[in-house]
């Protein structure tokens, strides 16, 4: 007999409304002619273009004239190459120009799907019983394009949900910055990502044991401008969007949380991040950090990544490592077992296993710990986020695939001390997608990221049918004991 369910009523929806200014390029060859008809233009011709302009998506975007000075700034090259000194345009020029490689893109105009959730680091102002939760969601646009967006809720004593309504605007990172890299981590990374080893040592001669990425565009754009060869050259790209998978993002201040979004900034992850999975780390010395594993997707290559930040204004990614840093569906504990990082994985797409390792970064040796057992989970099972401590077992909420390619959610109980040990596991699912929730870009599929516990209840968002999300709760009590006498 499956547990009874409390689904809330509160439901988050893909928005259109909810637009970026992103850089447009088409090509050198019609980027020159571009701006060269632009120049061409008088200066009160100029003027009659930009300000209507400025005044109708001024209403769209926070600073669009910075957006459109910085996407100038990007094709300055062109403009050398077109005719002009970049610094002798007038400030309208330079408008207009970086309006024509600019267009908005709807970030979640396919879907807003897939959520985890976390405190947030902001408890102040609440009244008692109440929690106020950061929620992470895989928002999906045009070309299934995947990005990490959030909202703040509300979860109040008895349970209800409120999520707070997003702010007017949206906007990628302020600033992007590359970081320093360590040659080893990198060079076995790039033989992870399928980059041939004679192109990686070509460059990897000449580099540094920590090196920063002008470094490396140096010394591979002059192995690049020795050869012709499309595949060749396409081996001297894959290097560099490799690099470009270290990042530190920043955003302004002056932004809501849900105003921010996490797109895709390197060539690797171009089809988009998937499924953050965030969590509340807690460090050996009592600080708080909030990671997230997500998958990066390039249309043929999975790279698992890590993303760090303590204050949602600035995260960093890099890369994750090793034998077990394979296929999707990457787990971290919310704090160390015996004095190592400890993680979830599925490497073989339909088993669960468990990896130890010394550094965050680096996963090695995973044992398999659970395979499908019922009907509803024959063809594959995985987590739905980071395990929860409690004080019977690590609670680890799964997402399994039955008959039908039906998806749904079951809990299992994992040993506190050795993780390994299954204690019980669920016999039925804890939620099938129901007639409102099984209808979407994929049918029949409820999914999520990750839970959180609150006065007693098991709170877990999760995606209806890769369209949209919903919160549905459980006593944590009747779910344990449940699980201690074996599901």
């Amino acid at each position: 007999m499956r547990l009874k369910i409390d689904r809330k009523p509160e439901k988050v929806l893909p928005d259109t409304r909810r637009v970026i200014a992103r850089f447009f390029f088409n090509g050198e060859e019609r980027a020159v002619a571009l701006i060269k008809r632009i120049l061409a233009l008088e200066k009160d011709e100029v003027f009659a273009i930009i300000s209507p302009l400025l005044q109708d998506f001024s209403k769209r975007h926070r600073s669009i004239t910075q957006k459109l000075m910085r996407h100038c700034e990007r094709v300055r090259h062109y403009i050398e190459l077109a005719g002009a000194n970049f610094n002798e345009l007038d400030e309208d020029c330079k408008l207009l120009i970086g309006s024509y490689f600019t267009h908005e893109y709807s970030i979640e105009s396919a879907a807003f799907f897939n959520p985890s959730i976390v405190p947030d680091p902001d408890q102040t102002n609440l009244e008692e019983g109440q929690l106020r939760v950061i929620i992470s969601f895989r928002a999906v646009g045009e070309g299934h394009v995947s990005s990490v967006v959030f909202r703040r809720a509300i979860i109040d004593t008895d349970g209800s949900i409120t999520v707070i309504r997003a702010g007017k605007y949206i906007d990628e990172a302020e600033k992007i910055h590359n970081l320093v890299y360590h040659k080893r981590q990198f060079l076995r990374k790039a033989i992870e990502a399928d980059i041939s080893e004679f192109f990686i040592q070509v460059v990897a001669d000449k580099l540094e044991d920590r090196f920063d990425y002008n470094q490396l565009k140096g010394l591979v754009y002059e192995a690049r401008d020795k050869t012709s060869d499309p595949k060749e050259i396409a081996q001297y790209k894959m290097i560099l969007a490799l690099s470009d998978s270290y990042r530190r993002i920043t955003f302004s201040k002056d932004t809501d949380i849900s105003d921010r979004v996490i797109f895709p900034i390197s060539d690797f992850e171009s089809k988009g991040i998937e499924d953050a999975r965030f969590v509340k780390f807690t460090d050996d010395n009592g600080r708080t950090i909030y990671y997230a594993t997500y998958t990066a997707y390039d249309g043929v290559h999975i790279m698992p990544k890590l993303l760090k930040t303590t204050d949602f204004y600035e995260f960093r990614t890099s890369p994750l490592h090793g034998s077990g840093a394979r296929n999707k569906n990457l787990a971290l504990f919310p704090r160390k077992i015996n004095g190592k990082y400890v993680m979830l994985s599925r490497i073989d797409g339909w088993n669960n296993y468990l990896m130890y390792s010394d550094n965050i970064n680096e996963w090695e040796d995973p044992v398999k710990i659970q395979g499908p057992e019922y009907s509803w989970e024959f063809v594959q099972m995985g987590n739905c986020g980071s395990p929860i401590e409690t004080e019977c077992g690590w609670l680890v909420i799964t997402h399994a695939v039955g008959p039908m390619r039906r998806y749904t959610i079951g809990a299992s109980l994992l040993d506190i001390d050795d993780p390994s040990k299954e204690i019980g596991r669920l016999k039925d699912p804890l939620i099938m997608p129901n007639p409102d929730e099984r209808e979407g870009y994929v049918p029949n599929v409820v999914y999520s990221c990750g839970s959180i516990i609150h006065n007693g209840e098991l709170i877990i968002p999760y995606g209806h049918s890769d369209h949209s999300s919903g919160f549905a709760s459980v006593n944590l009590k009747t779910l344990l004991d449940r699980l201690k006498s074996g599901g």
